[in-house]
């Protein structure tokens, strides 16, 4: 009989025995990972120089790798490509920190009185129901062809999607946790900084993944209505002589700066959130 019981418990042991994966392995597993982004890169470099040697359009519609980084070098040596990107990069932060600074402290206003939601929400779903490009050309006639009107249309962009994330990251705030702090006769400055903030953190942290990109759409957009230095205007400009080298480079980028402010807000949420982890080990 024991030795059916010995039988029986082995292989429930040996299943129950987590499989550990060995470092080394987990670790070419996560550069083979790293690794995935460049291969795309460099097929799709592939398949575009497949494209320009088969001549199915002409060179100035679709020019070859070589050519834009022909240009890419001439842009960067003159120094016009730094200049350009330094406007438009000035004009997303200034737009991103404008559009923030109004999306949370609207929104935690709204969240703390739905009766404000009530009068204000028409408003705010009218002016967010339009494409920004529709009342781009009122806002350079408002605020100038300067920087401001270019500041605007990024903080407008950028308002809507942190002002909902900033309203539901506030009401998501468990209630007996509210209870909690106030049977602790804690002031409405402690609740807000010592449990609101801290818990709606994630969601906020989110919207402003979202607004860090479309920050970069505001300040183009603005700049192609109305500029004489920016991306925006470089594009524009490079369109009209059909220099499509240039427009590549223009967009290419403004997708550097993106990802520059995506991986900025992913560190910084590593950073906040890393209370979180902590918690859960704990």
């Amino acid at each position: 009989m024991g030795f059916f019981m010995r039988q029986s418990i082995l292989p429930q042991t040996i299943n129950s025995v987590p499989t550990v994966m060995p470092r080394k392995r987990r670790l070419s597993m996560r550069r083979a990972r790293q690794l995935i982004p460049l291969f795309t890169v460099i097929i799709g470099i592939i398949v575009w120089q497949l494209i320009v040697s088969a001549n199915i359009y002409p060179i100035f519609i679709i020019p070859s790798p070589l050519q834009v980084v022909n240009k890419g070098i001439q842009v960067i040596s003159n120094g016009s490509l730094f200049y350009h990107a330094g406007v438009t990069f000035g004009n997303v932060i200034a737009g991103l920190l404008v559009g923030l600074i109004f999306a949370v402290t609207l929104g935690y206003m709204i969240a703390k009185t739905p009766l404000l939601e009530d009068f204000l929400s028409p408003i705010i779903v009218a002016v967010q129901s339009a494409p920004v490009v529709a009342y781009a050309p009122l806002l350079v006639i408002w605020f100038g062809s300067g920087p401001t009107s270019k500041i605007v249309t990024g903080a407008l962009i950028v308002f809507f999607p942190m002002l909902m994330n900033t309203i539901v990251g506030i009401r998501t705030v468990p209630q007996p946790l509210r209870d909690l702090m106030l049977s602790m006769r804690a002031t409405r400055w402690q609740t807000f900084t010592k449990l609101e903030i801290p818990a709606a953190m994630p969601v906020l942290i989110s919207g402003l993944k979202i607004s860090a990109t479309l920050a970069v759409i505001g300040a183009v957009v603005g700049e192609f209505v109305s500029a004489n230095a920016g991306l925006g205007f470089l594009i524009n400009l490079a369109r009209s002589q059909y220099d499509t080298p240039l427009v590549i480079i223009a967009v290419l980028t403004l997708t550097i700066i993106a990802r520059f402010l995506y991986g900025l807000v992913s560190f910084l949420e590593r950073f906040v959130l890393s209370w979180q982890k902590r918690a859960l080990r704990s």
